[in-house]
């Protein structure tokens, strides 16, 4: 019998280890935090055996093969210790991939990808059995065990395509790259955008490569590596054969000599990334055939995702918005450039190697105060102290919420977008997110 050890008791750790038990594996869950009541009940009526709070090396050593949550870095060293003894260590979607003929849809990029996937899928669902997963909602592994759809939309991280070996797309999408996590690679711009093609590692000239066209960092990527793929580009500023642009108002999309054209002045979702958003989602969906009408509709019809630029109340006709989402320079980048009235922002919390010098142009424009909310604020108060009249520190969410209450004035919004990952303050930028939507409700 093989013995899986799954490192990690969250979403995609119990979905893998209830995938791999009815698939015959002996499974053995660690966890080095404490595993959520939720997660903890179901493994107990599964019969799976697991422990909490601690990592025993013999109970790990002895693995065929290791499953890990995308949290825990490959450097430490339990995980360089079951490389040297390769015993190979995989990610959920790896490992789930083998069990399921569904048709795959894998999203990735630094920003866009959850509204990408979601945004498929709302599409998708309305003519297909279509599954939503990755890193969102249900866990793969839950979904191929229990519901068996015939197609999925998977949002992936670099983190979890970083534990592939045979996972491929049959479409892939690679919404943007821009600096994100390079604490986790070795502060080298380089390994994160190799990370993030391994998305078409193995794809062949049958599956599809959709890309962002106006990137720079993909562009050169792709004229100076090969790939298999047949690449369906997208772009706001160029016009192709095959792929998608913008003509005037319209959206249009060519496969194969089939073109189809979508308005986007009735687009559900503003600003010029989510138009972006909506060619790649488009394009997904004549690939699979879908109705011109139905991703017309399904675009028209489309409201966005929690935490991303998430219009929260008006409060004495100020506008609260929630971006908690923006976990990086760039989706702040969006936020702050879609910001049509003097802004108060609330930004901070664990800093990834930060430069914040593309932001500058819109704080001079657009930002009135600025409220810095981490544990270490200090790089957020050398960039921008001498840009703003307001800078203000808090490590309270409720309290960053009254600051910016007492600052802004009618017309003025009020943006949560922190540019930063929440570990510091918050369980995980959701929580941040809902505290944030709690503390505006409660002013």
């Amino acid at each position: 019998m093989k013995r899986l050890v799954i490192l990690g008791a969250g979403e995609s750790g119990v979905g893998t280890a209830l995938l791999a038990k009815a698939k015959g594996y002996n499974v053995f869950v660690s966890d080095k935090g404490k595993i959520k009541e939720k997660y903890k009940e179901v493994l107990i009526h599964n019969e799976i055996e697991w422990e909490e709070e601690q990592h025993t090396e013999v109970k790990i050593l002895n693995a065929n093969l290791v499953m890990k949550s995308p949290g825990i870095p490959d450097k430490v060293a339990l995980i360089q210790k079951l490389i040297s003894n390769n015993i190979p260590v995989i990610s959920e979607i790896e490992f789930a991939s083998k069990y399921t003929n569904a048709t795959i849809v894998g999203i990735t990029g630094s920003n866009g990808k959850t509204t990408t996937a979601s945004l498929t899928h709302h599409i998708l669902k309305q003519e297909l059995n279509v599954g939503l997963a990755g890193n969102i909602g249900d866990s793969f592994a839950k979904q191929i065990l229990e519901e068996d759809y015939k197609n999925y939309v998977l949002e992936i991280s670099s983190f979890q395509l970083d534990g592939i070996v045979d996972f491929k797309p049959n479409i892939a999408v690679l919404t943007n790259i821009t600096p994100d996590h390079l604490d986790r690679y070795d502060y080298k711009f380089e390994n994160y955008i190799n990370s993030k093609f391994r998305i078409a590692l193995n794809q062949t000239k049958e599956d599809y490569l959709i890309y962002d066209a106006d990137d720079e960092v993909i562009t050169n990527w792709l004229k100076q590596n090969t790939i298999q793929s047949t690449l369906l580009p997208f772009s706001l500023k160029k016009t192709f054969e095959n792929g998608a642009y913008l003509d005037k108002e319209n959206i249009k999309i060519t496969i194969d000599n089939i073109e189809i054209i979508m308005p986007t002045k009735n687009l559900a979702l503003e600003g010029k990334h989510n138009i972006k958003n909506a060619m790649a989602a488009s394009t997904v969906s004549h690939l699979l055939k879908i109705r011109k009408q139905t991703i017309r509709e399904s675009l028209e019809n489309f409201h966005g995702v929690e935490h991303r630029l998430e219009q929260v109340l008006k409060i004495n006709k100020v506008q609260y918005i929630n971006d908690s989402k923006a976990t990086n320079v760039n989706a702040t980048y969006y936020a702050l450039e879609s910001m049509d009235a003097p802004t108060v922002w609330i930004v901070g919390g664990v800093d990834k190697g930060n430069d914040y010098t593309e932001l500058f142009p819109f704080i001079n424009e657009k930002v009135k105060a600025i409220i810095c909310l981490g544990v270490d604020n200090e790089k957020l108060m050398e960039n921008f102290s001498n840009m703003v009249d307001v800078i203000v520190e808090t490590q309270f969410m409720s309290e960053a919420v009254k600051i910016a209450y007492k600052v802004a004035e009618a017309g003025d919004n009020v943006l949560l977008s922190p540019a930063c990952a929440s570990f510091d303050l918050f369980e995980n930028y959701e929580d941040r997110g809902r505290q944030f939507k709690n503390a505006v409700r409660n002013l």
